[in-house]
């Protein structure tokens, strides 16, 4: 890669720039940087997205957290947040739409959901995938909806990891519909 040089009066001065890139110091990371634009694309402030939980937001402690993938499946299973920070993640650009008339353009980061689902090799009768949130709101979207659209389980939100108030650990990223069908902090 060749570096940018400017000469000036006689200085030679050498400019790095670095994309989607933290780099830490001898102290710890530094903070994590909230990206404004994706591809051309002007994205959304945090604030845009707007509180509206049934319980208020929920502070999910990380150490006792596990997703269960079960139902009608052969192997449900358990994984703890470590265990599913080692599969894939994927970028979406997606704005999330409420009823109440907002919108929230943002860049989300996750795990598809059927790499999940198919782990647990469901049954041929399952036709919807539910969600259940540490405040207990429930909703769901079909089996059909999640593999074609390639929906994620989001952990991050415009380049952080996702902050409680939109769902930490996780928010179902379910583009194209109103905002109750995108359960936050699911479990």
């Amino acid at each position: 890669m060749k570096l940018p040089v400017l000469i000036l009066t006689g200085i030679i001065v050498v400019v790095f720039i670095v994309f989607g890139v933290t780099y830490g110091t001898d102290d710890g990371p530094l903070d994590e940087v909230v990206v404004r634009e994706y591809q051309g694309v002007k994205l959304d402030e945090l604030s845009a997205f707007r509180e509206n939980s049934i319980k208020g937001i929920q502070y999910v402690n990380i150490e006792e957290y596990a997703l269960k993938i079960g139902g009608l499946a052969e192997t449900p299973y358990f994984m703890n947040y470590t265990e599913l920070q080692e599969f894939q993640h994927v970028e979406k650009l997606v704005t999330l739409h409420r009823v109440e008339g907002w919108t929230a353009k943002m860049l989300w980061e996750g795990i598809p959901l059927m790499n999940l689902i198919e782990k647990a090799d469901p049954d041929d009768r399952v036709t919807n995938v539910i969600f259940k949130s540490t405040d207990g709101y429930t909703t769901s979207l079909t089996l059909v909806y999640v593999w074609e659209r390639n929906i994620i389980l989001a952990d991050r939100l415009s380049g952080i990891e996702l902050p409680p108030a939109q769902g930490f650990p996780f928010i179902v990223v379910a583009e194209d519909k109103w905002g109750y069908k995108w359960a936050r902090w699911v479990e």
